[in-house]
């Protein structure tokens, strides 16, 4: 039995991937603050972690970090950065000082590695990234993660797009607005918005997990295209339900959220060309298929 250590593995992405990979007789073994029989102890503030996590390790993947849905003042970005850099900082450290011989290492990063702003490029693999707060997190991120090639381990960087699921993120926030008809688009609503399934997002992971002969960064992004308006619109109609109110400004939502309101006022499309002509098979290519199960499984 291969085993897999994964942080963060509270979240919502990291929930459904324990559930995912323990179905397919993975032995995983998880990170957690509080002292348990059922995790492994760490604390990266304090440079703290069970060794023995590591034992006979085949794979990490690295979900750990703050939400950056939270207002961003200076100490809470200083969070944002350090609860993802600082931590895998430490999976290194330690792999390196017990000489483990891991063969895997994945970590989230962010389709914001391209920068927060609105443009028509398509952005791939290829492109460098952008030196604003959360381009600089995702790439500074990805170079602490490629810190592992030097202990012959493969690496993975899964560039996420806003992850849909009922359970959790954005799609939780905004189903009980659009049943009050309180959803509406948010500043000029043409801001492009990458997203992906939770299950197609679980997949990827598994499937770089698997796949041994792919490395590097992958976009995690569904096929269709869509602004913030086609989205606001197609959540409303999903639900059976109207947008009535005209857009949000986007003054009104600086003034609100502060600098944080640039990762819902601006945004490009990505391509996801990559992960598929890797063998990958998106289950849910287009929004309002995705939309559909994932309302359907809600209100089941």
């Amino acid at each position: 039995m291969k085993s897999v250590l994964i942080s963060g593995a509270t979240g919502l992405i990291g929930q459904n991937l324990v559930q995912k990979l323990k179905s397919k007789s993975w032995e995983v073994r998880t990170l957690s603050r509080k002292q348990s029989e059922s995790h492994f102890y760490w604390n990266p503030e304090n440079a703290e972690i069970d060794e023995k996590a590591f034992e006979n390790l085949d794979a990490i993947i690295h979900l750990a970090g703050a939400p950056i849905s939270k207002r961003w003042t200076h100490s809470y970005k200083k969070e944002l950065y350090k609860s993802r850099i600082n931590s895998a900082e430490l999976l290194f450290e330690t792999a390196r000082k017990l000489n483990a011989p891991i063969k895997t290492f994945i970590t989230a990063s962010g389709v914001n590695y391209y920068g927060t702003q609105t443009s028509d490029i398509v952005y791939e693999e290829t492109h460098s990234f952008t030196d604003d707060f959360l381009g600089r997190i995702c790439f500074d991120l990805e170079q602490t993660a490629q810190k592992f090639e030097t202990l012959g381990t493969r690496v993975c960087a899964v560039r996420t797009a806003a992850v849909l699921s009922p359970d959790g993120g954005m799609l939780k926030e905004l189903i009980p607005l659009a049943n009050k008809f309180l959803l509406s688009p948010l500043g000029s609503g043409q801001q492009f918005m990458p997203w992906i399934h939770i299950e197609d997002m679980v997949n990827i992971y598994i499937h770089l997990l698997e796949n041994e002969n792919l490395f590097g960064a992958f976009n995690a992004s569904a096929t269709e295209r869509i602004t913030n308006k086609e989205f606001t619109f197609a959540l409303a109609e999903s639900l059976n339900k109207k947008v009535i109110f005209p857009a949000v400004p986007g003054f009104i939502l600086k003034t609100v959220l502060g600098e944080m309101s640039s990762i819902i006022l601006e945004g490009s499309p990505v391509s996801n060309s990559k992960i598929k002509n890797s063998g990958f098979e998106f289950q849910f290519e287009e929004l309002k298929p995705a939309l559909d199960d994932l309302l359907h499984k809600k209100n089941r």
